[in-house]
């Protein structure tokens, strides 16, 4: 009796290929035409329904988003160096940090002023989740900052010699 399959690894896998898209868009145009495949009806609708002042705020608006998002699909992504998004990062950084700690501020202002009858051991056993979103949100601002100050600068020190060598 013969028990081998007579399967083998070449008949057992077959070569299939995925279609390709034939226009890759890029991102910022798909983000374009998402938005305002959305918008546009939406501002069509309520248009019709509302008081004439909001609904001719409503088609600024509209009109605002339409040419901002047009310049954004404009945008090449390819064309952006990491360098250039430096600061940028250390913006994001710097956001979460402060609105950590700003968090943490207005939660023990609240706790203090609306539960002065809690201790403080009550009110982290009460409020424990909100400490710890609010602290980890600090944190990851910190290692965002901390991240972007132990890359390394070659970038600058070419600009530097490009600077000092053309300006002589």
């Amino acid at each position: 009796m013969d028990f081998e399959s007579n399967a083998t690894a070449t008949t057992a896998t077959k070569n299939t290929e995925f279609a390709q898209s034939v226009t890759a868009r890029k991102p910022l145009e798909l983000l374009r035409d998402t938005e305002s495949l959305l918008r546009r009806p939406t501002v069509a609708t309520l248009v019709p329904i509302l008081p004439a002042k909001l609904s001719n705020r409503i088609q600024a608006a509209s009109t605002v988003a339409e040419e901002s998002l047009q310049e954004l699909a404009e945008i090449d992504l390819e064309q952006i160096s990491d360098w250039e998004l430096q600061p940028l990062r250390l913006r994001v950084g710097l956001s979460f940090v402060g609105f950590g700690a700003l968090m943490i501020l207005v939660l023990l202002l609240y706790l203090n002023t609306l539960h002065p009858e809690l201790s403080t051991v009550e009110q982290i056993r009460q409020y424990w989740y909100q400490y710890v979103w609010f602290v980890c949100l600090g944190i990851a601002g910190m290692f965002v900052l901390g991240r972007e100050t132990m890359r390394p600068t070659t970038k600058r020190k070419k600009l530097k010699k490009y600077l000092v060598g053309r300006y002589k």
